[in-house]
């Protein structure tokens, strides 16, 4: 079965070369995609192949027959760009907003039509998952996880993954999102085939860093399992290309000891104190009463200098003393 195809025509060259470096660098579409900077070049074209969705700024739609490219094309959306719609049946998206924004938008509703199918199985992939779990609190285990994350990111596709139940990421960044990881979840358990198609509008990027906004309100992630994790994780590092995936944990996550099982390194830190130390000697005995050694024997227990100072915000974290310590970890550790 041959693939889809998608068409972009604007006769704004360089806006039209734009969106198509997105869609093909960021969204990886079920279709193939065919871009036009001329209304008479979208016309003969659409006379040999039929068209499954096409997106056409509002100048260009002027300039082509409409019954003809209307028979032609299964979806249109016209990008607007004056202060009104001339035709009220085809679906307008404001062109002056980020290309992110509009092809979510049309994610959003080629979806809801049920006529937008991925088309190829994801595929397994061997990414590495590197684990950050300590049962000593308030220990930087967070800002540890985005300096490494970071830096790895400078060479590799790397994900972060915070699963914390309070992980205060929206008043860190000082912003709202509009998708989280619940949102993520539900794709992948209640329309698998989607996931690939809603992963652009989902993963945000800091300092480099691709991650999905962790859980903002809800509670429904306490149902998910160990199992349906791993696929997920498998899932997402397949569909993005990731080589390494990086989960930010802590006791609510439900499976938590199976994450850890299946990462290749876990990173926990710890401190002198003696409280500390009591919550270390308890955890190690829970991995060992549970027969959890192996755990334990791919755990790099982290004990901290002192940093005199951190990063101002979440996309600095390759700077400073936090992330000379992360580097050497990459070093000695992740590559030796």
């Amino acid at each position: 079965m041959s693939q889809k195809i998608m068409a972009i025509c604007d006769i704004e060259e360089g806006y039209a070369f734009r969106m198509a470096e997105y869609i093909l660098e960021k969204v990886r579409l079920p279709y193939t995609l065919h871009l036009f900077t001329a209304a008479s070049e979208l016309e003969k074209f659409a006379m040999q192949e039929e068209i499954a969705v096409l997106l056409i700024a509002e100048s260009a739609l002027k300039l082509l027959k409409q019954e003809y490219i209307r028979k032609q094309v299964e979806q249109i959306f016209v990008l607007q760009e004056s202060d009104h719609k001339e035709q009220e049946d085809l679906c307008y998206i404001s062109k002056y907003q980020s290309p992110e924004r509009v092809v979510q938008l049309i994610i959003e509703s080629v979806a809801d039509l049920g006529s937008w199918e991925a088309e190829e199985t994801v595929k397994e992939t061997a990414v590495k998952m590197i684990g950050m779990y300590s049962p000593v609190k308030r220990c930087l285990q967070t800002s540890f996880a985005l300096s490494l994350g970071q830096i790895l990111s400078k060479e590799h596709k790397v994900l972060y993954l915070n699963l914390e139940t309070y992980a205060g990421f929206g008043g860190l960044l000082k912003r709202e999102f509009d998708t989280d990881i619940v949102d993520a979840m539900f794709y992948f358990k209640s329309a698998r085939e989607k996931l690939a198609l809603r992963m652009s509008s989902i993963v945000q990027n800091v300092g480099g860093l691709d991650y999905i906004p962790p859980v903002q309100y809800s509670l429904g992630l306490k149902e998910v399992t160990g199992t349906q994790w791993m696929e997920f994780c498998q899932d997402v590092a397949a569909i993005g290309q990731y080589e390494f995936i990086i989960l930010d944990l802590d006791e609510g996550v439900n499976g938590l000891y199976d994450l850890l099982k299946n990462c290749c390194k876990v990173y926990t830190i710890t401190r002198d104190d003696s409280f500390a130390q009591a919550k270390m000697e308890q955890y190690e005995q829970i991995l060992k009463f549970n027969g959890l050694e192996e755990i334990a024997q791919k755990t790099v227990k982290c004990r901290f200098p002192i940093f005199r100072e951190l990063p101002a915000g979440l996309e600095l974290m390759t700077h400073g003393e936090l992330a000379a310590y992360a580097r050497s970890i990459i070093k000695e550790d992740i590559y030796g």
